[in-house]
């Protein structure tokens, strides 16, 4: 019990610190001195940093999917829990409680050139992540909430574009329009691909 407490602690202040500063930050040393712990330790839980890393990903997967994934599907099929889905998207490390931006959209920029089992685990992320978008982009073609014609795929790369614009615009830039844009390119995308003006 004590054990798997003190684990616990250990990822929620290595996700507040991969959020704010990326995988970089995350060190043995800084969370054993954040946490109370010796190294020593920190390694009896993670027997090494790249181990740590992706149990942070890890976390940062089911922290998501919580706050995301779960209340999304309380929607109906189709047009309005995809809406749900890619509304709770955006934004959703700080509804989640995080002090930063979301730790695998910037793993995806921090490792892109940097090869590893790591930069393996993201790009698994985000595949698992652009599968769930297109199925509910499919499902929303196959209720006829969307043109039987829409190309799923290019929804789905645009709907990933719009979120790293809000992401960076949120965050980086601190504009307070960021969640408007965000809305306004989603509609335009939705209602080229045929959704009712009505429904959004």
């Amino acid at each position: 019990m004590k054990a798997e407490t003190t684990r616990i602690r250990v990822l929620e202040e290595g996700l507040q610190t991969l959020s704010q500063g990326g995988l970089a930050a995350v060190t043995i040393g800084r969370l054993a001195e954040a946490t109370g712990l010796s190294k020593s330790g920190l390694f009896a839980h993670f027997r090494s940093r790249e181990a740590l890393e992706l149990a942070l990903l890890d976390e940062t997967v089911r922290l998501a999917w919580r706050n995301v994934v779960e209340p999304a599907m309380r929607n109906p099929e189709g047009l309005p829990r995809l809406m749900a889905l890619v509304g709770l998207w955006f934004g959703w490390s700080s509804r989640a409680g995080l002090r930063g931006g979301c730790p695998v959209a910037a793993a995806m920029f921090e490792l892109d050139d940097t090869p590893g089992v790591v930069r393996d685990r993201v790009a698994e992320l985000d595949e698992e992540w652009r599968q769930v978008l297109h199925s509910h982009v499919r499902q929303a073609i196959d209720l006829g909430h969307l043109h039987a014609e829409t190309d799923a795929d290019q929804v789905v790369w645009e709907l990933r574009g719009i979120y790293l614009a809000h992401h960076s615009t949120m965050r980086f830039q601190r504009d307070p329009d960021a969640d408007r844009r965000a809305e306004v390119a989603l509609v335009a995308l939705l209602r080229r691909c045929g959704a009712d003006p009505a429904n959004l």
